[in-house]
């Protein structure tokens, strides 16, 4: 709901143009309310500056004093392990923050930046970017108004060749994506959480996880993400009690496909499978990282809470810590059945 206070002009300070930052400069850059850009990396300045006449320094203690009264809002796509540094100083600074998943490495850590966006008065978003997906969003929809039924499972995939991190494992990089959208669809976080995984190309960093959750209503959903995988996959799976969905975000033609199907029990227990007719879904042409950077921009403007506000992105680091915690539980017994062996 938005407030009726009046509209303020939002100014960004970008931090981060590399491989993922460079696409929110484009976007936020697009869309008219891109102050400075920060990064360490000359080749990143250079190229920002080259591409759209942007100032760009190497540390925001070099932005000018005249360029800072024009600054409203940060948007932070740096290495994870920054973030809560980054996003701390920005709203002592009185800045809204925008900051990439995972909002922090810790769940501490997102508590605190969620707490200090409250004493500012400042507003705090996580870039899960999938809530803005035309596809996801009217899977939302459909759920909201029962079509698919009672939602019983739901099965996410997020499966690649890499890219292999260092500073964070596979369910801190790929599974944040799943786990607010599976929240996001669910409407409430899991009252159990379990996860398996292992390592075998870094000490420690876990290169595939499974994630089981289980939530206050009975629905169960599975995260299974890997960047040692053959082949990319980015699937979602919804299966209800009247129908089932399927998200394919890289299918171009047939992103969301609702089908008739189930399996249907009588009054005497006997079971019956249920293959009807499958529903291309049509949905609208647009960029969700340019609607996610828009959302952030009018929330500023409008001081309305973002979808994927504090609170959300807490609930997020939530599941994700608690997945942490099995997962390393899980390591402890292997470690002693091997001793013991």
């Amino acid at each position: 709901m938005e407030s009726t206070t009046p509209k303020e002009k939002c100014g960004v300070c970008i931090y981060g143009a590399g491989r993922w930052g460079r696409n929110l400069v484009r976007c936020f850059n697009q869309l008219g309310v891109v102050v400075a850009v920060v990064d360490p990396c000359a080749k990143a300045r250079k190229n920002v500056e080259a591409t759209y006449g942007i100032p760009t320094y190497s540390i925001d203690s070099d932005i000018p004093q005249r360029l800072w009264k024009k600054i409203s809002a940060a948007a932070i796509a740096t290495p994870a392990a920054t973030h809560t540094y980054l996003a701390m100083r920005a709203l002592d600074r009185g800045l809204d923050v925008f900051v990439e998943k995972p909002m922090a490495l810790g769940l501490e850590d997102a508590k605190s930046m969620q707490a200090e966006a409250k004493r500012q008065g400042r507003l705090l978003m996580t870039g899960h970017i999938l809530l803005f997906h035309p596809a996801i969003k009217r899977l939302k929809t459909l759920i909201d108004r029962g079509e698919l039924g009672k939602i019983r499972y739901v099965y996410s995939n997020r499966l690649n060749l890499g890219t292999v991190r260092q500073e964070e494992n596979i369910l801190w990089s790929f599974a944040p994506h799943d786990i607010a959208v599976i929240l996001h669809l669910i409407g409430s976080e899991p009252t159990v959480v379990k996860a398996t995984g292992g390592n075998w190309l870094q000490a420690g960093i876990k290169d595939v996880t499974v994630t089981h959750l289980e939530f206050p209503s009975g629905e169960r959903a599975h995260v299974f993400v890997s960047w040692l995988h053959p082949f990319k996959e980015q699937k979602l799976v919804v299966v209800g009690s009247k129908k089932m969905a399927v998200f394919d975000d890289l299918r171009k033609d047939a992103q969301l496909v609702i089908l008739d199907a189930g399996i249907d029990v009588d009054a005497t227990g006997q079971t019956t499978e249920r293959k009807g007719d499958e529903e291309v879904v049509k949905l609208p042409q647009c960029e969700p990282l340019l609607e996610e950077c828009q959302h952030f921009v009018q929330c500023c403007s409008n001081r309305a809470q973002p979808l994927t506000n504090g609170e959300h992105s807490v609930g997020v680091m939530r599941v994700l810590a608690r997945a942490e915690i099995d997962l390393a539980s899980c390591q402890q017994h292997d470690r002693h059945r091997s001793a013991s062996g």
